[in-house]
């Protein structure tokens, strides 16, 4: 049996590094699923057309872009930023799209590949100001939220975007866009969140984001290279941002308007805050990000089902991101006073 120089084995050494991994699925993300079967219950007792299939499947349809650029957000998060620009930007990738559709026809590939591609563009933009230009993360994403938004604008024109192809019916629109009855766009989602649940939780890259978010300066001291990193995040959000307005314009007709992307900043914030990871940075989890989504999509559901006032769904899930907060803040006051 091999030893370090401590003389502990290395089977010793494996059940240790075992031990201190944090778990595969944390307290709050059961409680968001409690809470979550809690509400679906409810719903179906009062509304009991909210658990068929034709209720469900455009409910997940709405979560899989907000879960898809929350994401993203928290990898961000993680690392003590923000995104507010996400919103402009789905803007701009749904718009540039749809006219590219309109005018040129493109193969589901190449529209694919355009509206990633801009909104890897996008990301890197922010990336690249915040990361090296040493600005808050907040004043530079609320800047080249105006800055998107208003191209966006330009390219609409004053007008809809109308005849857009069925070229995006693959994720969601009709049986084309379902395997089992599930959207393909949640199910993409479903894998990539998968993959980022894995990439934080068994790499060094993983780690090394949580380290940044905890305290930069020392993960720098560290031999972490900080900056390129926060760049990474915030390109990898921007590519997902793109993919997702291809379901935002494949959940829609045949015409896309200028309320593409509006507000939808704050939805995949609240997504992220309430599936508990932590808005000062050094905690968060993709799975919390996904639940913290459903929950937020069931309620905007739940209320428009039972035809109650629309502003009640902000009401409630301004609560949730409360709550969530709250309990952050006194979590962490409780590990510093330990």
């Amino acid at each position: 049996m091999s030893v370090d120089e401590r003389g502990v084995s290395a089977p010793a050494v494996r059940a240790t590094a075992r031990r201190i991994l944090p778990p595969p699925v944390t307290g709050q993300e059961l409680v968001l699923v409690g809470v979550i079967v809690v509400l679906w219950v409810l719903l179906g007792l009062f509304t009991p057309a909210f658990l068929s299939a034709g209720s469900i499947r455009p409910l997940l349809v709405s979560v899989a872009p907000i879960a898809l650029i929350g994401v993203g957000m928290t990898f961000i998060i993680i690392t003590a930023g923000i995104d507010v620009s996400v919103g402009g930007a789905i803007m701009l990738c749904a718009v540039v799209t749809a006219k590219s559709l309109v005018d040129f026809d493109l193969a589901l590939p190449l529209a694919i590949a355009l509206s990633i591609g801009l909104g890897l563009l996008l990301g890197l933009l922010n990336g690249v100001l915040i990361a090296y230009g040493r600005v808050h993360a907040i004043i530079i994403t609320f800047g080249t939220a105006n800055i998107f938004q208003f191209l966006a604008l330009r390219v609409f024109g004053s007008s809809t975007v109308n005849g857009i192809p069925g070229t995006f019916d693959v994720f969601g629109r009709g049986e084309a866009g379902r395997t089992f009855g599930v959207p393909h766009s949640f199910l993409i989602t479903i894998v990539i969140v998968a993959v980022a649940w894995w990439y934080l939780r068994h790499t060094s890259g993983g780690r090394n984001l949580f380290a940044i978010g905890g305290n930069a300066q020392a993960a720098r001291l560290a031999g972490i290279a900080v900056q390129p990193r926060i760049l990474a995040a915030y390109a990898l959000t921007g590519a997902l941002v793109g993919l997702a307005a291809c379901f935002f314009i494949a959940a829609g007709t045949s015409t896309l308007d200028q309320a593409v992307g509006s507000g939808r900043e704050l939805a995949v914030i609240a997504a992220v805050v309430i599936g508990g990871t932590s808005i000062l940075g050094g905690r968060g989890s993709v799975i919390g990000t996904l639940l913290g989504a459903i929950l937020v999509q069931t309620v905007t559901s739940g209320v428009t089902q039972l035809g109650w006032p629309s502003q009640l769904a902000n009401l409630f899930v301004g609560v949730f991101i409360i709550i969530a907060v709250g309990t952050d803040l006194l979590r962490q006051r409780a590990r510093k006073a330990s």
